[in-house]
């Protein structure tokens, strides 16, 4: 660990442009998502689609976009490290801080629906990763269960227009019709700097992980994963606020979703790659058990779910715990 200790200017630009690309990536994709909801608003889709697919997306497009970077430049390993830390932290780190603040309710059936999908979900993933690789096979696999599960989520929406979640969800349709001139140039700049910041933001985390000696899956896990997890931050904590508890979850639900298939299954379509020994044996079981724990306490009894603050601290306290292990391991190092 002596080369951390010997900070210069050699580390300074990778440092520029892993915090600077983590900034424009979230700025940038809010702007993105504003004006793919303009278009989709002028386009007559329906406003639950908007809610659900547009903006679901948004929150998650940093994930996929630093991903499908990652897997271009020949670095896959950050890729996968980016997709299952964010889950982690969306679980352990997000709703652990949210219910502190406010415990959180869970009314919607849709939602009770989705936990044991998300569930189900990242066993298919495990089985697919459980030979230690994941091939282009693979990743085509997962996103065609992505498409499937997307579908699904849409296709029961419409069939239950009056739920809780599609209510917070749902773009409000008295919204006066949208500039398609600016919309447009709100996604295509938007789409622009998502692209250049997550180009830079890939570069640095690799030039700062070699520089310190620290292995790429480390950097995705941490640095790259809270960062990218900040949309799903500051929109699960303005959702509780406003006591639309069901889309705080929701949130995660659907980023979740979206990193495990989606942004897994593109980084491994793109380069097939083979597994480092402690994502299957800490970090994927770290994973699935807060997986696990959020079907059990969101799912509840008598279609009464909620996350109190005692849990809401168990989360947050297992997300320290786990941080800890990886700084051990690169202190061990």
């Amino acid at each position: 660990m002596s080369e951390i200790l010997s900070w210069g200017p050699a580390w300074l630009f990778p440092v520029l442009a892993l915090f600077g690309g983590l900034w424009l990536l979230i700025k940038s994709s809010d702007v993105f998502v504003e004006g793919a909801s303009g278009i989709a608003r002028h386009l007559g889709i329906s406003p639950i689609v908007i809610g659900m697919v547009i903006v679901g997306f948004g929150t998650s497009a940093p994930e996929l976009v630093v991903s499908a970077f990652s897997a271009l430049e020949g670095k896959p390993v950050l890729a996968l490290g980016n997709a299952f830390g964010s889950n982690i932290a969306n679980i352990a780190l997000i709703l652990g801080i949210t219910s502190l603040v406010i415990p959180i309710q869970v009314h919607s059936n849709i939602l009770r629906r989705e936990l044991p999908l998300l569930t189900a979900v990242t066993l298919v993933a495990l089985a697919v990763i459980a030979d230690g690789s994941l091939s282009r096979l693979d990743g085509i696999l997962l996103i065609c269960v992505f498409l499937v599960a997307m579908s699904w989520t849409v296709w029961i929406s419409f069939k239950r227009p009056q739920d809780e979640l599609l209510k917070t969800l749902a773009v409000d349709p008295a919204l006066p019709p949208s500039n398609v001139q600016k919309s447009l140039g709100q996604l295509l700049v938007g789409m622009l700097v998502l692209l250049v910041s997550s180009r830079g933001l890939v570069w640095g985390a690799v030039e700062l992980a070699t520089m310190a000696g620290v292995s790429e899956l480390i950097i995705g896990l941490t640095v790259v994963a809270i960062g990218t997890s900040l949309p799903e931050l500051a929109s699960t904590l303005m959702a509780v606020r406003k006591g639309e508890h069901d889309m705080a979850i929701g949130n995660v639900v659907g980023s979740n979703l979206f990193n495990t298939l989606a942004v897994v299954g593109i980084a491994g379509t793109i380069h097939p790659f083979g597994l480092e020994p402690e994502i299957l044996q800490r970090d994927f079981p770290f994973m699935l058990l807060l997986t696990v724990s959020l079907f059990i306490f969101g799912w509840g009894r008598k279609g009464k779910g909620r996350i109190n603050r005692i849990e809401g601290g168990l989360l947050l306290l297992s997300f320290l715990i786990y941080t800890g292990l990886l700084i051990r391991s690169v202190l061990g190092s």
